[in-house]
């Protein structure tokens, strides 16, 4: 197996290949290795310098073995069988999600302490949120799957037990996976820090010319986006996007999303018997925090959520400002707590990790792109699938199944190779 870097190609010079992948995340070097592995030239183009889209792993500390996700973090063992997979295929751990301990949930000046998993409502509430949480689970299985669909269901898409979307992460970090399908790549297969500016599809040779920032032009027969559908408005098409796909380009929107993770020496909040979660109905700028921990490697975090109104206000103040409102709410939260066993005792963290996806270019934010109400219904929902003559769509938002996780974007990778394979093959008879 050749190593990472005998993949990446620095040349800046035109280059005639059968196709070519635009984005290196999961969705793209999944496509691009099922390409290859038919027999078929294959070059994958990055805007950015690493591989892995929106996941991301970055050390805990300076003297340890633990990561962090920034990005896109969990996975599970049942539902989500191809990921699984590939946490198999490459020899890597998984780390269950803590699921005991004690909530905190903040309501204006309230503070209110609750058994993980569960909710601090009367029990008329419980009952009716239990009838819109079924009325949800019917409606998300009569979804004609023609349209968009996330499949398994609200419940298991938030739930961190055994089949949910948040039950397992991965020790070794989410982009390992990416690294490790990078190194399957045919030499000099990967360009990086190569944004794409153009495509052109040319329907008498019935070929693609891309061209990109950097001067690296591709003459293909085939391509493939793998990017979310904002920044298809960032690519020249000629010719231009269909309507509908135009539309999927203008009016999807990506949201604030921002992940600030603080770093201690040792699980206080365990210790207190809590689960490291808040959960915040109107006070900011965290809307809920989660234990990402991982005890063998004595990496002791709680990463913090910052998204929607709160968390763009939040964006504005300085770095030190915005560190410094984090943990004050947090810190605040937990020294409200009424424990039998007295105050928690906590300790000032050792190290604080902050990314914000809106402020990345060729990011824009996350995690996955919404659509407004109706746009699907107005331009039939598959065309966020359909190709577009030579050029094919995938991404995690484009799946039928896990839309919006690392399960549906490999999916997507898996879809849009089937749809280039099918059509190479089918010229060559």
């Amino acid at each position: 197996m050749p190593s990472t870097s005998s993949n990446i190609s620095e040349s800046a010079s035109s280059n005639t290949i059968d196709v070519v992948v635009v984005g290196a995340g999961l969705s793209g070097l999944r496509a691009a290795l099922a390409i290859q592995g038919a027999g078929f030239s294959c070059a994958v183009v990055e805007a950015t310098d690493r591989v892995g889209g929106k996941t991301f792993t970055l050390q805990s500390n300076s003297f340890g073995p633990g990561v962090n996700d920034v990005g896109a973090a969990w996975i599970n063992d049942t539902s989500q069988t191809e990921m699984y997979k590939l946490v198999q295929r490459y020899g890597l751990q998984t780390v269950t999600q803590l699921d005991r301990g004690h909530d905190v949930y903040l309501h204006g000046d309230e503070v209110v302490v609750s058994p993980h998993g569960g909710m601090p409502l009367k029990k008329e509430e419980q009952l009716a949120l239990g009838q819109v949480l079924e009325a949800c689970n019917k409606l998300s299985a009569s979804i004609n799957l023609i349209d968009p669909a996330s499949g398994p269901g609200p419940e298991n898409m938030i739930s961190d037990v055994k089949d949910g979307g948040q039950y397992l992460r991965i020790r070794e970090g989410t982009q390992s996976i990416s690294k490790n399908m990078t190194r399957e790549l045919r030499e000099n297969s990967l360009h990086l820090s190569t944004p794409v500016t153009e495509i052109e599809q040319n329907a008498e040779s019935d070929g693609c010319i891309v061209r990109s920032s950097n001067g690296v032009v591709f003459e293909a027969k085939k391509i493939i986006l793998s990017i979310a559908t904002p920044l298809y408005t960032t690519i020249k098409f000629t010719p231009t996007l269909p309507a509908p796909k135009y539309r999927l380009a203008t009016e999807n929107k990506l949201g604030y999303y921002s992940k600030i993770i603080f770093v201690f020496n040792e699980p206080w909040w365990r210790n207190a018997g809590l689960s490291g979660e808040i959960k915040s109905q109107d006070r900011g700028p965290i809307l809920f925090s989660v234990d990402t921990s991982v005890p063998e490697d004595n990496q002791w975090s709680i990463s913090c959520f910052m998204v929607g109104g709160h968390g763009l206000e939040w964006s504005r103040l300085s770095e030190q400002e915005r560190r410094s409102s984090a943990w004050t709410q947090l810190r605040s939260a937990f020294e409200n707590v009424k424990l039998e066993s007295g105050p928690v005792q906590f300790t000032e963290p050792i190290n604080v990790l902050e990314f914000e996806w809106t402020k990345q270019k060729f990011f824009n934010g996350g995690p996955c792109p919404a659509s407004p109400p109706g746009l699907l219904s107005s331009i039939d929902g598959s065309a966020i699938r359909a190709p577009f003559g030579n050029a094919h769509f995938v991404g995690t938002e484009t799946a039928l199944e896990w839309k919006g996780y690392m399960e549906g974007a490999v999916r997507s990778g898996d879809r849009g190779a089937e749809e280039v394979i099918a059509a190479l093959r089918s010229r060559s008879i």
